[in-house]
């Protein structure tokens, strides 16, 4: 299994020093994913309405299950990004208005 323990943006680590989520390319693909993916907005939207407890839950079985099966590393550390709580409510507030036409 790959391992994730020192690689900025993935779950548990974050970006690096003088960096945000906004660096990660990967992470700025995925929201821009979601807002023209349907299916894509709505499985983030549900995810992301989540108590922070939960979410983080199944973001750690989501991002294991990714790992095994070997999933790109950029979605892997785009997904990780999720772990933070602003982050999450950030990225929520992205795909809900863009669903609406409000990006």
């Amino acid at each position: 299994m790959p391992d994730s323990s020192s690689t900025p943006g993935t779950p548990g680590n974050p970006p690096a020093a003088g960096h945000s989520v906004g660096d990660i390319d990967s992470f700025i693909t995925m929201l821009r994913a979601a807002c023209e993916d349907k299916k894509m907005n709505a499985r983030l939207q549900e995810l992301l309405s989540l108590s922070d407890e939960k979410r983080k839950a199944m973001l750690h079985t989501w991002l294991t299950d990714m790992m095994i099966a070997q999933a790109p590393r950029s979605l892997i550390t785009a997904v990780g990004c999720l772990m933070d709580d602003a982050v999450a409510e950030k990225a929520y507030e992205v795909i809900f208005n863009c669903q609406r036409g409000e990006t």
